[in-house]
Formats: C-alpha cells, structure tokens, sequence
C-alpha cells in the first residue's frame, strides 16, 4: 500500500516545521520505504505498517497542538511492492519518449 499524507499541527503557532519535521522523523525511523515533498510524504507498506506510522504522527503533532488536521490517500494494491519508485519511473519514462506537450 502507498499512503500519502499530511498531518498539520492547529492552534499552537502559526509556524509547523518543527512538529511535521518530528512526523517525517518518526516516518524515515519506521524503515519503510518513504519520501517527502513540499506538500506530503508517501510511505510504502504493508496496510497495518502504513496506517500505523500515521496514527504515531497524529498522535505526536496532537501532543503540540489542540487540534490536528490529517489528509491522507491511498493505493492498495496486493502483490505489489516497489510502487513508490515504479509509478514516477513509469511518468519519466513517459516523458522522455514524447518531448512535446499533447
């Protein structure tokens, strides 16, 4: 499963890197298969790791702030490992094959 997600600490500071910076932490120390972008991190498992290392981010921003708002979204697809690297590969490969724009 691939778990995209963003978890924002509310009503503490109007700044949140440090609490996110703790989420991905506690994200890169889980060992599963991971990145982080401007907007989310993705992590790759199996359903109960992922949703685990979400519920232990949730659980570390509420302990910084009042109220937590989570996003998430996921691709569950059994039998399957190495979608985090394979899906954006598969774009590249894309891209690289059709310089124009459709």
């Amino acid at each position: 499963m691939l778990g995209a997600f963003s978890v924002t600490p509310l009503g503490a500071t109007d700044s949140v890197g440090d609490v996110v910076a703790g989420c991905v932490r506690i994200v890169r120390e889980s060992g599963l298969p991971n990145e982080t972008s401007a907007m989310f991190t993705t992590v790759e498992g199996d359903p109960s790791e992922v949703l685990a290392v979400i519920q232990r981010c949730i659980e570390y921003a509420e302990q910084h702030a009042p109220r937590v708002s989570v996003v998430a979204k996921f691709d569950h697809r059994p039998g399957h490992e190495g979608a985090l690297t394979a899906k954006r590969e598969r774009v590249e490969r894309a891209l690289e094959q059709r310089a124009d724009p459709p």
